[in-house]
Order: structure tokens, then C-alpha cells, then sequence
């Protein structure tokens, strides 16, 4: 659609007159132009302020003004510009400074001196090498790490997942040993690199005593491998750093007190006690919708009354919560990232649902409208 006539559209859904349309279509081009038209799964030939314009629709015509003050208010969009950031900061804000401090420890120097010494250069540049990075989704952008630190870490370093096959990790191991000229080299760190935490529970939670998510599905890759190549691929007690370029506040102390309420279940999976969690971006702890904050009841009395609860599942009960009104764990952001929005955020924003007519004593459910369409992924 013409950018022009989908603000015509809008203004006509809104009921806005010359001047308020006027005002607004600043801000819409402003913001569209800067974020929000870079949304990657908007449909082929839509982009915000037509999305907006059709999403608003499924709300009464009171009701509009509420629904369109959250997006321009509360909404908060990270696009690549920041992520790429985010990611380009990981190797010298996270890892090199853990090298450091290795080193360091080994030596038993002082930090700020280990880069004028030689044999402290060489130390770190073998601990470097010694070091994964694996990926546990698309958002982990390997690539970029990669691409960022070129003569730094090498291709044979940095993998898109966690769960590898025999072949791949002998391959790691092999090459591991060509560049350090040890034929029983191991790896020491491995840095498990994801987008987004908003609970942390897809990444590590216990069930009926079990480790459970992306880290002990890691944790039986590596002890697999391991079984049939009758080789270590990790030194003994190496170290796991979880890292996430964006957390919340809710992630970060909840993950932090699952891992370690769960090092019982996590030795019985092979892992080692040193396990640490890192964020690019803190998320403040204030971002989350609160029923006790005056400005974020229009809305979120809107996210209960136009909600359709087929969209839980076995996946979204996992987070803890009876339903889906606030987002997977209750977590009520007003979050989109600009490759995908978290299914934590808000369902008014990406759910979509085809609703149903009364039926059988129930009421009739509304169809839900995405702003952001999600596309969906396993817990």
C-alpha cells in the first residue's frame, strides 16, 4: 500500500481531524521510517502504518485511542542497528576480559600488564582458541560474531547450535588439535549465546528432578559424543557462560536462581559447577505492563477483553501461568525485536487467531490481530 494512503486509512479509523492528522503522521513516518518498517515477518507489501491501520480496526471505536497511546507510548522496538551492537560488543565487553582474567590468575600478574607481556599474549591467544561459541538460535547471529572478529576466533569456533552430532564435534575437536599442535587438546569455555531471555525457562528449568531446555539438551549432545569417540571434549570442571544479548529483570534472577537450585540435576547431566550468565542489555525492571500503573490499565483491559485462548499450549504451560493474557510467564512486555517478537510480550501485539461464534453456553471469542506477527517457535 501507497505510505500516503495508509495514513488516509488510519486517520479515517482513528476519526482524526486535519490537525490531529497532521500531528500524528510526523511521528507515524518518523517512527515507521527509523524502526518499525523494518519488521522482518511483516506480510509482502505491508508495513507499519498499514499493519496499524487493520490492526486498530478490531477494536470499538472508544477503545482506539487507548490501544494506539500504548504503541506510541509504551511500546518498545529493538531494531538490528541495536542488536548488531549488542553482538559486536560481546567479544570485548564479555569474553576477552574472562581471558584477562585467566590469564591473570595463571600467571599470577596483574591484568592491566598481561598485553605488554609475550608469553601472557600467547597464553590468551591458546585460552582464545580453547573457547566455543555456540549459537542456540537464528537470533544468536553467529555469523556477525564471526564477521566481528576476524584473526580473533576462527570459523571452527563458532557454531549455529548446540545439539551437534558425533561428526561435528570430532571435526571441533580435530581442528582444535591441527591449530594447537596437541594431539590431546581440549576445549576449555563455552559460551552459549542466545537473543532474548524474558524467563529463562526454555533455557534451563527442572522437571520432576530432571534438567530440562536448551542446556541439557547441550549438555547430552557433548556427553554423546563423547561416549563414541571414547575422547574429552571439555577439560575437566570447564566453564559454560550464558549469554544473552537482551534480559529481564525477571530473567536474570530467576535463571540465576534456577541454576543454581538445579547443580545437583545439572552434574548428573554433565555439566560443570562453573556456570555464569552474562546480558548485553539489562531491560528495566519498571518495562512490564502493572495493572497498579494507572497509564497501562486502558490496555490492558483491552488484552483481556480481546483475547482467544487457543492460543496456549503444553509449550506455553511451561512458563507457569493458567493462560496466555499477558504474554508466556506472565511476562506483560511491550517488546518486539525486529527479527521476530517474544511470545513473553503482550498477545495483543503478534497473536492470531481465527476466534469462534457462541456456541454450546460459551460466549463468542474474538479473532485476534497481529501488529507484529510472530512466527512461532517451540518453548
Amino acid at each position: 500500500m501507497n505510505p500516503d494512503l495508509g495514513l488516509r486509512v488510519l486517520s479515517s479509523v482513528m476519526d482524526w481531524d486535519d490537525d490531529k492528522a497532521h500531528d500524528q503522521f510526523q511521528r507515524l513516518r518518523l517512527m515507521a521510517t527509523l524502526k518499525y518498517d523494518g519488521y522482518r515477518d511483516f506480510e509482502a507489501g505491508v508495513r507499519f502504518t498499514e499493519s496499524l491501520a487493520s490492526w486498530l480496526q478490531q477494536f470499538d471505536s472508544d477503545q482506539r485511542e487507548a490501544a494506539y497511546e500504548f504503541i506510541m507510548t509504551r511500546l518498545v522496538y529493538i531494531g538490528p542497528s541495536e542488536m548488531e551492537k549488542l553482538v559486536g560488543q560481546f567479544y570485548a565487553n564479555f569474553v576477552h576480559p574472562e581471558l584477562l582474567t585467566a590469564v591473570a590468575k595463571q600467571m599470577d600478574t596483574p591484568r592491566h600488564t598481561l598485553l605488554a607481556n609475550e608469553e601472557a599474549r600467547e597464553r590468551i591467544g591458546r585460552l582464545r582458541r580453547r573457547t566455543l561459541f555456540l549459537g542456540l538460535s537464528d537470533g544468536a547471529r553467529v555469523d556477525y560474531i564471526r564477521h566481528q572478529n576476524v584473526g580473533l576466533i576462527t570459523n571452527e569456533q563458532v557454531v549455529g547450535s548446540t545439539q551437534l552430532d558425533r561428526a561435528k564435534w570430532e571435526d571441533l575437536l580435530d581442528e582444535l588439535r591441527g591449530d594447537l599442535k596437541d594431539d590431546d587438546a581440549t576445549f576449555r569455555a563455552v559460551y552459549l549465546i542466545d537473543d532474548f531471555a524474558a524467563t529463562g525457562t526454555s533455557f534451563f528449568r527442572l522437571a520432576d528432578g530432571k534438567a530440562k531446555g536448551k542446556l541439557s539438551k547441550f549438555a547430552t549432545s557433548v556427553q554423546e559424543a563423547q561416549d563414541v569417540l571414547e575422547a574429552r571434549i571439555f577439560e575437566d570442571d570447564y566453564q559454560v557462560f550464558i549469554h544473552h544479548y537482551v534480559g529481564t529483570a525477571k530473567a536474570r534472577k530467576e535463571l540465576a536462581d534456577r541454576l543454581d537450585a538445579g547443580k545437583g540435576a545439572l552434574a548428573k547431566a554433565g555439566l560443570p559447577p562453573n556456570i555464569s550468565t552474562t546480558y548485553g542489555l539489562w531491560l528495566p525492571e519498571s518495562l512490564p505492563l502493572d495493572a497498579d500503573n494507572p497509564a497501562d490499565g486502558a490496555f490492558l483491559a483491552l488484552a483481556n477483553e480481546y483475547y482467544d485462548d487457543s492460543i496456549t499450549s503444553r509449550h506455553t504451560a511451561v512458563g507457569g501461568t493458567a493462560d496466555m493474557k499477558l504474554g508466556y510467564g506472565g511476562c506483560a512486555l511491550p517488546l518486539i525485536l525486529d527479527h521476530n517478537t517474544p511470545n513473553n510480550s503482550m498477545p495483543l501485539l503478534w497473536a492470531e487467531t481465527a476466534g469462534s461464534a457462541p456456541a454450546d453456553g460459551k460466549d463468542a471469542v474474538p479473532a485476534m490481530r497481529p501488529l507484529f506477527r510472530r512466527r512461532q517457535r517451540h518453548i
